[in-house]
């Protein structure tokens, strides 16, 4: 198990690193970050409007909020949100309950295909990578399976790092262009985007800490 792992997360840092294909599957991560935003508009008592899934891998999500206190929860939610379910699916492999990975996989893809994602890309992504997931499901050996969704889940893994990692970096040279960062900094004020930018890095780093603490040594 250490060894695939290992694999890949060597195979997914360097896939996202290429600009077509390495792009179309780090789209995955963004989906659930969009999607950690649209659930915790709804937890706070808001409402979502519509998700963008970008060929960029960038994502938007437009929501609508009944208190301040929402909209900054909401703005909070969505690295940490993708660092939480990298933690999760890594658990999830460990104790051998891939099924509930993939569960939890096609319901984001269902969820967000019927009510959030509206761009005509967002819809061509989910509509390609869940029939192929679909198809892997059915015809798939379950060795192969298996490595599939240890891929998975070091993509969302290596994502949820590399990209807080990147809104760290441009709340320093760009903080009014940093995302959830710079939207955080107007809410609330009194804390800049940097020090949100160093905050979503940091929990970006605990949540891999404790992904992978199980199979690597440290």
């Amino acid at each position: 198990m250490k060894l695939q792992i290992i694999l890949m997360l060597v195979l997914a840092l360097i896939l996202t690193q290429l600009p077509i294909v390495g792009k179309y599957f780090a789209i995955l991560n963004t989906m659930i970050h969009e999607s950690g935003h649209s659930l915790m508009a709804l937890l706070t008592g808001g409402e979502v409007r519509r998700i963008s899934l970008l060929p960029d891998t960038s994502g938007l999500t437009w929501t609508g909020h009944r208190s301040w206190f929402g909209q900054v929860l909401t703005s909070m939610a969505g690295y940490v949100f993708a660092s939480f379910f990298a933690f999760l699916f890594f658990y999830l492999i460990w104790r051998g309950h891939y099924q509930w990975m993939i569960y939890i996989l096609l319901a984001f893809l269902a969820v967000n295909l019927i009510f959030w994602v509206r761009n005509l890309y967002g819809v061509f992504w989910i509509v390609t990578f869940g029939a192929g997931f679909l198809w892997l499901l059915r015809t798939g050996h379950e060795t192969v399976v298996q490595y599939t969704l240890v891929f998975f889940a070091s993509l969302i893994l290596v994502e949820s790092v590399t990209s807080a990692f990147e809104i760290m970096w441009i709340s320093f040279v760009a903080p009014g262009q940093a995302g959830d960062a710079a939207n955080l900094a107007r809410a609330t004020k009194i804390i800049p985007a940097p020090i949100w930018g160093i905050a979503f890095f940091a929990q970006s780093l605990y949540f891999a800490y404790l992904s992978l603490r199980r199979a690597l040594p440290f």
